[in-house]
């Protein structure tokens, strides 16, 4: 028995959310071929197109990990075989690593007897997540389970509605930020009117969500803690930012650790007029860049075959 699952890429923490807010993002995604084998374990059989040398210790994988937390939930009496195909530039900021451990887990679910909920495959999404950035954090993998804009906590997963012609534009550099460098980058102290402020703009965001009202979502798009301390480690944000406030961004921030940017637009045509003034910005920097767009309301990792 084999199944093969895609996962779309996401855009982490969405500025506002650090660590707890995500979106699922059409395009980009990686693959994952997953077997049941009579051996007790789980084994990662093949990575194919990965720009650097991924683990191929089950443990040390995120799908592989992921899949051992589902195994040993579940106590179930046979192993897996992983194969994946990476289809997100690593070190993007665009949830390459939670894109396998969703895509692997979505495969390996629908081998089972008695398939889980998305709900349900969560923690072990969050356990695959955990190899990769340190700790259990969903603002990537909830979105990729759910679709979408979803508030993902250590036991929840809320999706957000989000009107249909809203779109997003995500924009990845040639180069290459690693999580745990970006998370350094947060060390030290932090003012309480920061964390204030950063509170009422997650609630506009997530109000401005709910009634389908831009102009909430305008007020509350700025991240005033994590993203005035790692713009510095990406050449060129602040004018790329400017470059989609300049063409009618509701607002726009990096994309989870970096080092890409994202911006959300009203209409798919706002979008579509933003991508190359943002690309411009950055090769305004001397860096080359790649655009993609998608719906706000972006898909979830499902089976295709």
């Amino acid at each position: 028995m084999e199944a093969t699952a895609f996962s779309p890429a996401s855009i982490g923490n969405l500025g506002i959310g650090f660590d707890i807010l995500g979106q699922s993002f059409a395009g980009a995604g990686d693959r994952a071929t997953v077997r049941r084998i009579q051996s007790g374990k789980v084994q990662v059989a093949a990575i194919r197109n990965a720009p650097v040398a991924l683990p191929f210790d089950a443990e040390k994988n995120t799908a592989g990990a992921a899949l051992i937390a589902l195994r040993e939930a579940l106590k179930l009496p046979f192993g897996f075989e992983i194969e994946l195909d990476k289809g997100i530039p690593f070190g993007s900021g665009m949830g390459g690593s939670a894109a396998s451990c969703v895509a692997a887990l979505v495969a390996a679910n629908a081998l089972l007897d008695t398939p889980l909920s998305a709900e349900q495959l969560y923690p072990h999404a969050l356990a695959g997540e955990a190899v990769a950035s340190g700790g259990r954090h969903g603002d990537n993998v909830g979105p990729m389970l759910l679709g979408g804009v979803v508030l993902a906590t250590l036991d929840h997963l809320v999706k957000i509605p989000v009107l249909e012609t809203w779109h997003s534009v995500l924009v990845h550099p040639d180069a290459v930020l690693e999580t745990r460098r970006a998370r350094e980058a947060l060390k030290g102290a932090y003012a309480i009117s920061d964390f204030v402020a950063q509170s009422a703009n997650l609630a506009l965001v997530l109000a401005g969500c709910q009634r389908g009202d831009a102009n909430l979502v305008r007020a509350g798009l700025n991240d005033v803690l994590v993203e005035p301390r790692r713009a510095p480690l990406i050449e060129g944000f602040t004018r790329v930012k400017q470059a989609a406030l300049d063409n009618h961004a509701m607002g726009g921030s990096i994309s989870g650790a970096g080092p890409s940017v994202f911006a959300w637009f009203e209409s798919r045509a706002e979008a579509e007029a933003a991508a190359p003034a943002m690309q411009a910005a950055f090769a305004e920097a001397g860096i080359a860049s790649e655009s993609f767009i998608s719906p706000v309301n972006g898909p979830a990792a499902h089976v295709i075959a």
